[in-house]
């Protein structure tokens, strides 16, 4: 059970309501529910988290791999399973999910197999001067602030989500780290 209740939009004022859903499931989520026990703190985390989402750079396959290699690197399996969802939706494949869910990352291209190292190092806060040359030969500066942005923000939620002990959705079960 979750450590912090989950909270309806009846328990927030009305200006915060909306932001329990997912805005691409289209139905509250633990994560939004639990934070919305804080609605200034919700509404805070879900624009910058926005703000990675559009604003780091990426393309939205790029950007789910990021997201997979944090969720990934911090074991963190509520934030695997929804990303796992929504890599699908962009047109990962489960070979590549599992890849990074294994640490085989012979599906991946060259350059996603960079980015992913490079996501893996952020989070480990073990980003060398040739991690970040490999990075930067692909990406420009701007990106790169945005890949290092997105891991670290993803890692920050896995362990809010990780220190509230959230449980999937109801009728969710966990894809696995090898999704296939």
């Amino acid at each position: 059970m979750a450590r912090v209740p989950y909270v309806d939009a009846s328990d927030v004022p009305e200006e915060y309501e909306e932001l329990l859903e997912s805005s691409l499931q289209g139905k509250p989520l633990h994560v939004y529910r639990s934070l919305g026990n804080n609605p200034e703190v919700l509404a805070g985390l879900r624009s910058f988290l926005g703000s990675l989402w559009t604003d780091s750079g990426l393309s939205d396959r790029d950007r789910e791999l990021v997201i997979l290699a944090a969720a990934s690197e911090t074991r963190n399996r509520y934030e695997w399973h929804q990303h796992v969802n929504i890599a699908r939706g962009v047109g990962i494949g489960d070979d590549v999910i599992a890849g990074i869910g294994t640490d085989d990352l012979t599906a991946l291209d060259a350059d996603e197999t960079t980015l992913v190292e490079y996501a893996v190092a952020v989070v480990r806060r073990e980003v060398d001067a040739i991690a970040h040359g490999e990075v930067a030969a692909a990406y420009d500066d701007e990106t790169v602030v945005g890949i290092a942005a997105l891991a670290q923000g993803y890692a920050g939620l896995g362990g809010m989500i990780e220190a509230f002990d959230l449980e999937l959705e109801p009728g969710d079960e966990f894809h696995g780290w090898d999704p296939r």
